[in-house]
């Protein structure tokens, strides 16, 4: 299997460089099982495609300002991008500079304080930072939200809004999981009165979710590593759900990743840890009946994983509706209700 197998042609103006201004107002290309058709909606319409009894996951981190910029002590300007949070100060981070900052070297930082290069890890530094107080309360006030590089402008003040989901709470995601961002409160109501359950689970989404795919042969990709958090109140959601006949709808590839590492002996466990899931086609998914996700990019690990759950051919038969129909792709895109390709139970 190879990476080629995965590209597509999209034209570049249909990748959406703004949030609409109502987020559930979204475009929704349903992807029904089998050869039935495609079906045009919206997000608002998922109230009229889910069952009463049926259970949505999301994933409830919150994306963290991640992005800096200074200066190194021999003079050259530099961008940093967290990539994660770690004790004492310390993240793990991808760092943009004409020539590699050394350990032992410090980055003069805009916003005040300083970064000390520990050392490096492949293409992530290991960085403490010496700032006023706790890092995570002073990246609110100095640093930049990192919007995806196929968004062609500077974040504005909407984005800190706009590029958070509704339900949004443990931080540490340096990407939205973007799925969720097209729920407002009222689609919510409207989801809860039909009798729609809701559950969350934690994935901090790194910066290499932006990574494209380097080798050509898929399975030899090696992904980077992303905390999750798969708790006991979850899992008992998803057996209840089960047991009465209801579908667990993943909002989000990162849902889908985050329920799979959990997944023992056929079966759904508590889970806290690092997963390197990756999931492409040959994979079965288990662990979910239906997944609301956005479009994503050509060749990516994403494009893979929604191609192993709902078939890459019919996957693909999709993303052409989309381009011919001028669907909105990407994170501040539109987004399809996929189906499996075959039951996961």
């Amino acid at each position: 299997m190879k990476k080629s197998d995965f590209n597509y042609e999209l034209p570049p103006e249909l990748i959406a460089q703004a949030p609409l201004p109502e987020r559930s107002a979204s475009r929704m290309l349903v992807v029904p099982p089998g050869d039935e058709a495609f079906v045009d909606a919206h997000v608002r319409d998922l109230v009229e495609w889910l069952r009463p009894g049926d259970l949505l996951v999301f994933n409830d981190t919150r994306v963290i300002p991640a992005r800096l910029f200074g200066q190194k002590d021999t003079g050259g300007r530099v961008e940093i991008l967290i990539e994660r949070l770690l004790p004492g100060n310390e993240v793990r981070a991808q760092v943009g500079a004409s020539k590699s900052p050394k350990p032992g070297g410090r980055i003069a930082l805009d916003g005040g304080g300083e970064a000390e290069v520990l050392g490096r890890d492949g293409e992530f530094y290991h960085l403490r930072f010496h700032v006023e107080g706790a890092l995570e309360s002073w990246l609110l006030k100095v640093g930049r939200l990192p919007l995806p590089p196929y968004i062609r402008r500077e974040p504005g003040r909407d984005d800190d809004e706009r590029y958070q989901t509704v339900f949004a709470r443990n931080v540490g995601a340096v990407a939205a999981p973007t799925a969720g961002l097209h729920f407002d409160d009222a689609l919510l109501a409207a989801l809860r009165e039909r009798g729609v359950q809701s559950g969350h689970v934690t994935l901090h989404v790194g910066a290499g979710t932006f990574q494209p795919v380097r080798v050509d042969d898929v399975r030899e990709h090696a992904m980077h590593s992303e905390w999750l958090n798969v708790g006991a109140e979850l899992v008992a959601q998803v057996r209840r759900t089960r047991e009465a006949g209801g579908r667990v709808v993943a909002v989000g590839t990162t849902v889908v990743r985050a329920l799979e590492s959990a997944m023992h002996a056929g079966e759904l466990h508590p889970f806290a840890g690092e997963t390197r899931i990756f999931i492409f086609p040959g994979y079965r998914v288990r662990s979910v009946d239906a997944l609301l996700t956005n479009f994503h990019l050509p060749e990516s690990t994403l494009l893979m994983l929604v191609s192993a759950f709902a078939g890459k051919d019919r996957i693909f038969a999709a993303y052409a509706h989309a381009v011919r129909e001028r669907y909105r792709f990407f994170s501040y895109g539109d987004a399809m209700l996929l189906f499996p390709q075959a039951s996961t139970g």
